[in-house]
């Protein structure tokens, strides 16, 4: 037999990738990830200043807002399919301690008690941290130069239980301090919130990427950097090591942060624990696509919906991210 006809009929039997991907309906049945809006987590930033709205310079289309302005947002992403949302407070007044994090009056727990008034079935997600409500900018309380760990504990976890008594459904500890999540945990269930769960920034790293973050929430540090205690950008066994700690302490969810430059710890954390995890699509990653779609570098709709799509092929269950106003834009535009 000639090898033309051996090569003929090894070309008509061989199987061909591109059957699946020629009829458009049957690659999106094919398609092994999609974007589902019930995944998504929508952050924002609540300022404690009334009829405040200000676009954040570094972030175009997202806001540093009043309760209200806020209210009026949510309402209209709501309508077109947001399911959460994750606080970030602005108060008007810090101090060394980071008091506003743990006031039952305090601006993320009366924007919970109205956010939750209004919109029952949303879910809220409350940060909790005190670098937003510290004067020093740090995640802890301090000592001189020196962040202190145990004594930042009680701090943190009379934040968690305040903003549970005002209603939020999940609670975040971004902090990074070792063992909060086992303090906050005990703390929570001490005080009567113990189907309250805990989704921990188990593997938050000391990212160059959080820059537009910290003019938006004005939390950077006044001295040193947080490198004490988020993680070296260079290690992932030790990634795990931190995640499995957390899931001993009780954590409900883990967090890997940021997504990009993480998604082989995405991958490996869920491979390796089976346990929900979340990622952070952190702001430097959102305002690098903003100003390359704004210089017309890039289609940037559908960079959009490659990162994202990236992220939850990693492994990724549960994304909070800027683009999420995006997308239910995108998706609106496809559904008109």
């Amino acid at each position: 037999m000639s090898s033309q006809i051996l090569t003929k009929n090894y070309l008509e039997n061989t199987f061909r990738f591109r059957r699946l991907r020629s009829n458009s309906v049957l690659a999106e049945m094919y398609a092994e990830t999609s974007l589902n809006l019930n995944k998504f987590i929508y952050p924002l930033f609540i300022v404690d200043k009334l009829g405040y709205k200000e676009e954040i310079k570094s972030m175009p289309d997202i806001f540093q807002q009043d309760i209200d302005n806020a209210l009026f947002e949510i309402e209209s992403l709501v309508k077109h399919g947001l399911k959460s949302v994750i606080l970030f407070g602005i108060p008007t007044t810090k101090d060394a301690t980071g008091s506003q994090a743990y006031d039952d009056n305090g601006i993320v727990q009366r924007a919970i008690r109205k956010i939750k008034s209004t919109f029952p079935e949303l879910m809220v997600v409350s940060d909790t941290c005190l670098c937003e409500y510290t004067d020093h900018g740090h995640c802890g309380l301090i000592q001189g130069n020196t962040v202190l760990n145990d004594e930042s504990l009680v701090i943190l976890a009379k934040s968690a239980v305040s903003q549970a008594a005002a209603g939020a459904d999940l609670i975040a500890p971004s902090d990074m301090l070792d063992n909060r999540v086992g303090f906050i945990r005990s703390s929570l269930d001490d005080a009567g919130f113990k189907n309250i769960p805990i989704m921990a920034y188990s593997a938050k790293y000391a990212s160059s990427f959080y820059g537009p973050f910290r003019e938006a929430a004005q939390s950077a540090p006044m001295f040193g950097d947080r490198k004490s205690y988020q993680m070296d950008p260079r290690n992932s066994r030790e990634a795990l090591r931190e995640i499995e700690q957390d899931i001993k302490e009780g954590a409900d969810i883990i967090m890997v942060k940021p997504a990009l430059s993480y998604l082989d710890i995405i991958s490996q954390a869920k491979a390796k624990f089976n346990h929900p995890v979340a990622a952070y699509n952190v702001s430097g990653e959102y305002s690098m696509v903003k100003a390359a779609g704004r210089n017309g570098w890039i289609n940037e709709e559908l960079v959009i919906r490659e990162i994202l799509i990236s992220i939850f092929r990693s492994g990724c269950d549960i994304l909070i991210s800027y683009h999420t106003k995006d997308l239910i834009n995108f998706l609106a535009k496809t559904n008109i």
